[in-house]
């Protein structure tokens, strides 16, 4: 599916699809349904290495926090994608598992960002990469999620350390963040 931004301030709100495929630009599919993934360069490395120390030194919890209610405000169906909010009647933002959960994706997700260069492709533990995609499948995640998370961790980098935001900073976020959805995105497969 296609996400065309409707706004010129690259909100998401009025945000629209179509059915039509897209490739992200930094992965290339080959034959062998193996990706070919685009270098991370030594200054995308540097920016969000030092933007990711800065984060640390502030509260990683909270960061994860916002991170995961920006999600659901701009796409309020995704709490149902999460069976510890699907039937809660906690408001979203108390709700004792979210904090942790979101925690450990915010973290997951800005350590592989810092590893990406070195590591020469999006890491996390295999057996990890293996589960995050099967979970993903499970729970129905499609493309458009992806792209929301995308928009979400973007603008909760920028708001924690406004200070370094920068286009380039944004850009080397953003490919990070589309080499390890490239990753998760590749370990989603049926069983069959």
């Amino acid at each position: 599916m296609d996400l065309s931004w409707i706004r010129r301030d690259e909100s998401l709100k009025g945000l629209v699809y179509s059915t039509t495929p897209k490739s992200i630009p930094s992965v290339e599919r080959r034959s062998s349904k193996r990706f070919k993934v685009r270098a991370f360069s030594e200054e995308q490395e540097a920016l969000v290495v030092k933007s990711w120390n800065a984060m640390k030194k502030k509260n990683p919890g909270e960061l994860g926090l916002k991170f995961f209610l920006r999600i659901f405000e701009i796409a309020p169906s995704a709490k149902k994608l999460f069976k510890f909010l699907k039937d809660s009647d906690v408001p979203v933002e108390q709700n004792p598992q979210l904090k942790p959960h979101a925690m450990t994706v915010f973290v997951m997700t800005c350590e592989s960002a810092v590893q990406l260069r070195k590591a020469g492709k999006a890491t996390v533990r295999e057996s990890t990469l293996k589960d995050l995609g099967a979970t993903h499948l499970k729970y129905g995640v499609v493309d458009e999620h992806f792209e929301v998370t995308k928009y979400a961790l973007l603008e909760t980098i920028k708001e924690a350390v406004p200070e370094m935001w920068s286009p380039e900073m944004k850009n080397a976020w953003a490919e990070a963040y589309d080499q390890l959805a490239a990753a998760i995105k590749n370990e989603m497969k049926p069983l069959n």
